[in-house]
């Protein structure tokens, strides 16, 4: 199986007893709720992603400025960044079978009062707990499934919500239910197979880095997901926008192309995992944070048709290095899989809101298109990959 896929599994995916041969018989159980978890974290995600997709209609609705959007975001993602490693820290230490259904609980109760919200204090508070959905979720099992439900916020957003208004997100609440009732039951499945956590950690390889240069290289880690995520969040989060001021198309189209995007960069993850395999993840990082940075200086000087192949191409390349990064990470501290795994995605979380808000601040100062020239350089941070240490080869099995 990718490592990659193995990586994001840890939250759920506790140590469990050794199968007998009469319990091996029943292994295709075992891959369906696999099936479900993954299912489930899509419709998490295309939930999720109907925050941005609806700004525009916040926007004109109540009259908001890019700064007040920028906090709708920094309210959602802060809430799922200081959560995520919290949560990582205690399922290393004890694993929680029901916390994905609780988890989408929140994302339920957050969709009810963002379709009535009024007032732009009840909007950040809906946001905020639908960010703690999403706390828990980032660890699941197949964060593939998750990019694709974040590609599909976009287009229901522009089929269903934009003709027939805000009210109209309390619709998605109802898929919300479905994934709770689906996701206890699997919590029901999994309760019985989790066995005790056991105390002795792995034996560290010789040719493993020092614990300086552990540290270190998590830093530099680090500084590449902030990269990546402010890049990100300029996209996610502000470019509806730019393509409504800067080309004039409707917001039905802007979230369409929105979506383009997001498709992307849901393909650009899924092969991210099996390049870093293949070719080394330290190569894969050094490249998919670097090599994008040709596109995304042109990104602001492009006409529409060039702006749409050229989000194409950035989220293809820039989100093939998440996969990479969280293995590379666990592999430096391979006992800690849930911490690093909540840390990395916490921070990824946190990154995007705080460059939402500021990147907002900017928008209202300097216009849209300067926020894309700025950003247009933050890739050029890619080149601290070069300082990551060689990773002793681990056999495949």
């Amino acid at each position: 199986m990718d490592k990659s896929i193995i990586a994001s599994e840890e939250t759920l995916v506790a140590p469990v007893v050794v199968p007998t041969a009469t319990e091996q018989a029943s292994a295709g159980p075992a891959y369906l709720v696999l099936g479900g978890i993954s299912f489930s974290h899509f419709l998490n995600d295309t939930m999720q992603s109907l925050i941005p997709s609806v700004y525009p209609i916040l926007k004109e609705n109540y009259a908001l400025d890019f700064a007040q959007i920028g906090m709708i975001t920094l309210a959602f993602q802060v809430t799922a960044s200081l959560l995520q490693p919290v949560v990582g820290y205690v399922t290393d230490r004890k694993a929680q079978p029901f916390s994905l259904a609780i988890g989408m609980g929140s994302t339920f109760v957050g969709l009810l009062l963002l379709s009535v919200a009024h007032v732009y204090g009840m909007i950040l508070i809906s946001a905020g707990l639908i960010g703690l959905g999403s706390a828990v979720f980032a660890q699941s099992v197949f964060q593939v499934g998750g990019n694709f439900g974040a590609a599909m916020g976009p287009v229901l957003a522009a089929l269903i919500i934009v003709p027939f208004g805000q009210p109209s997100i309390a619709w998605f609440s109802s898929i919300a239910f479905v994934a709770i009732v689906l996701l206890f039951q699997i919590g029901r499945w999994y309760k019985p197979r989790i066995a005790p956590r056991r105390s002795a950690k792995p034996a560290r390889s010789p040719e493993a880095p020092t614990a300086t240069r552990t540290a270190v290289a998590l830093a530099i880690l680090i500084v590449l997901v902030f990269s990546k995520f402010i890049y990100m969040s300029s996209l996610t989060s502000y470019y509806t926008f730019y393509l409504i001021e800067k080309f004039h198309v409707s917001t039905q189209t802007s979230q369409l192309l929105l979506f383009v995007f997001l498709g992307a960069v849901a393909v650009g993850v899924y092969f991210g995992g099996p390049l870093g395999d293949r070719f080394g993840r330290r190569y894969v990082i050094w490249l998919s944070i670097l090599g994008v940075l040709p596109f995304t200086l042109l990104l602001p000087f492009a006409n529409l048709p060039g702006t749409v192949a050229l989000s194409v191409i950035i989220g293809l390349i820039i989100s093939s290095a998440m996969p990479a990064i969280i293995v590379f990470a666990q592999e430096l501290m391979p006992h800690r899989f849930g911490m690093i795994s909540g840390m990395f995605f916490g921070f990824a979380f946190g990154a995007a809101g705080i460059g939402a808000a500021i990147l907002g601040e900017v928008a209202d100062a300097k216009g849209i298109e300067f926020v894309y020239q700025i950003c247009a350089f933050l890739p050029a941070i890619g080149l601290l990959a070069m300082f990551l240490p060689k990773m002793p080869k681990i056999p495949r099995a």
